[in-house]
């Protein structure tokens, strides 16, 4: 059990180690890598996975469902406790509800789960990609228009991929290769250019930032344990449900807070220091979901 754990967590941390190692002495300009891995290498990614005609989509509506319930209940639960606080909503909420399921989610489910489980990643990745750019910019500025979710190239991607999955139209086994080596390039650009933000961890707000770093994983866990049982899912899709509803925030909430000038820096200090709790919270989750998926694969 520990092995299976540490050859989970490992790779995880040593690739993101890396991106702090050369980010302190190169400092390289991880918008740039951003910008192309949101771009081109997640779009194939995503693409290439809900277009292979062997993914079994049609198994995910209800995780889907799920995961969508997870990111929004998430706020809902923990909307009376903010407002407790005297915390502002608009800075709390969302990196409470929008988690990192593309930089630490996609490559924990994978390595966790093998290749079996990309699929189901990657739809999980897909339904906080689609919150988050809908319901999370509303959150912040209720006049931005939901027009933009069609011009983000993720959401393209899936919705040809989508297309190409339900027509049952064959894609050429060299041309789906080649998208998927591409898009294979997504998942440890995404862990190194997380490592490289980890350098600029901001201590100032560390009480907000160890608060939600609580509040984060226990919302979403609180939140999917009903969904599991009410849906009644099982395997892989009940395991990587567990790990995407105790992610930490995503690394986009600061971009997107520095965007709309609200409160970046106690965003980014939710952010970093949430990830930094989930070197404890995952080890812990893991152990708890071995044990469970163990007996059914027995």
């Amino acid at each position: 059990m520990l092995a299976q754990i540490l050859a989970t967590l490992l790779p995880v941390f040593l690739i993101a180690g890396c991106g702090s190692l050369y980010g302190r002495v190169r400092r390289p300009d991880t918008g740039s890598l951003n910008t192309l891995n949101m771009e081109l290498f997640v779009p194939l990614l995503v693409f290439a996975a809900l277009a292979d005609r062997q993914a079994p989509l049609a198994d995910h509506a209800r995780l889907a469902l799920a995961g969508s319930v997870v990111v929004l209940g998430s706020g809902v639960v923990l909307w009376p406790l903010a407002r407790w606080l005297k915390l502002d909503v608009r800075t709390f909420l969302p990196p409470m509800m929008f988690n990192n399921a593309g930089n630490m989610g996609l490559p924990l489910i994978v390595l966790a789960f093998g290749e079996a489980a990309l699929p189901a990643a990657v739809v999980l990745f897909i339904v906080e990609m689609l919150l988050h750019f809908s319901v999370g910019l509303w959150m912040l500025d209720p006049r931005t228009p939901l027009w933009r979710l069609l011009r983000m190239p993720i959401v393209v991607a899936s919705i040809a991929g989508l297309g190409v999955n339900v027509s049952g139209l064959a894609l050429p086994p060299w041309l789906l290769e080649s998208m998927h080596m591409l898009g294979g390039v997504s998942i440890p650009l995404m862990l190194f250019a997380l490592g490289v933000r980890m350098l600029d961890i901001d201590f100032s707000q560390w009480r907000l930032g160890l608060l939600g770093a609580v509040l984060c994983p226990l919302s979403g866990l609180l939140v999917a344990l009903p969904m599991v049982l009410l849906l009644d899912l099982s395997g892989t899709a009940a395991a990587a449900l567990w790990v995407f509803a105790a992610l930490p925030p995503a690394v986009l909430n600061y971009l997107v807070a520095e965007q709309y000038r609200q409160q970046p820096h106690q965003v980014a200090s939710l952010v970093l220091i949430g990830n930094l709790g989930s070197l404890l919270v995952m080890p812990l989750l893991l152990w708890v979901v071995f044990e469970q998926v163990r007996p059914m694969a027995s």
